[in-house]
């Protein structure tokens, strides 16, 4: 079996950013040369997100005003987590709801989703160098 590990890197300039990394995910599993396996995509920062969905500009709108709905930034007051000096006890919040990582099969050396399925990665607290890990295993 063969692994193959590589990191993606993000400089964000805004706060809150989504950015579809299905393209690298999959320039990354042409270079595992993989052929049949899982694919691990995973956000290594506390207040960030990879998910699967739709890369429709306006679901992304829809997401990101949910999310700021559910746990708005402001007041900063609102969040205990603030307390310590930072200001984003909001991210924290957003990245528990939109998860940490997925797993997609790989399939004749291809990214295996269903229709319209994408790779995302959500920022909620950017304006900073951040990194997604992408590990393959398979044959």
């Amino acid at each position: 079996m063969k692994s193959h590990r590589k990191e993606l890197w993000f400089n964000t300039t805004k706060r809150r950013e989504y950015i579809n990394i299905t393209a690298e995910v999959q320039a990354t599993i042409e270079e595992s040369g993989v052929q049949e396996g899982l694919c691990l995509v995973n956000a290594m920062h506390i207040t960030a997100s990879v998910y699967i969905n739709d890369a429709e500009s306006g679901l992304i709108e829809d997401y990101d005003a949910w999310l700021e709905k559910l746990a708005p930034h402001e007041p900063i007051s609102h969040y205990r987590h603030n307390r310590t000096g930072e200001d984003n006890g909001d991210a924290h919040l957003k990245r528990q709801v939109m998860g940490r990582e997925v797993v997609v099969a790989v399939t004749n050396g291809q990214l295996d989703f269903g229709p319209w399925e994408q790779i995302h990665y959500a920022e909620f607290d950017g304006r900073r160098r951040k990194r997604v890990l992408v590990k393959i295993i398979g044959e």
